[in-house]
């Protein structure tokens, strides 16, 4: 195994989560900021009103994107795992 495979690795694990990450966090952060705006509009002051909302958008779309976002990361998964004799050969 050397230093170029294990940054590969590495590189590629880092754009998996990035991939699985952005699509809940940027939902989560529109309905806080819809919420935020209604709230300072209206003086409601709650706060687990905004934390339930965001709580299930978040659970709406990685249920809805599951399936999408997970070939990738079970692709890579397998891909790791065929290497892994490879890899780990010099150890």
């Amino acid at each position: 195994m050397n230093e170029a495979s294990i940054l590969t690795h590495m590189s590629q694990s880092l754009v998996l989560f990035l991939i699985w990450v952005l699509p809940p966090l940027v939902a989560a952060v529109i309905v806080g900021l819809g919420i935020g705006i209604i709230q300072a509009a209206t003086q409601l002051q709650d706060q687990t009103f905004p934390l339930t909302a965001k709580l299930l958008v978040v659970v709406a779309v990685i249920a809805s994107l599951f399936p999408v976002l997970s070939a990738p990361l079970v692709e890579h998964a397998k891909q790791i795992f065929t290497e892994f004799p490879a890899l780990t050969a010099g150890y």
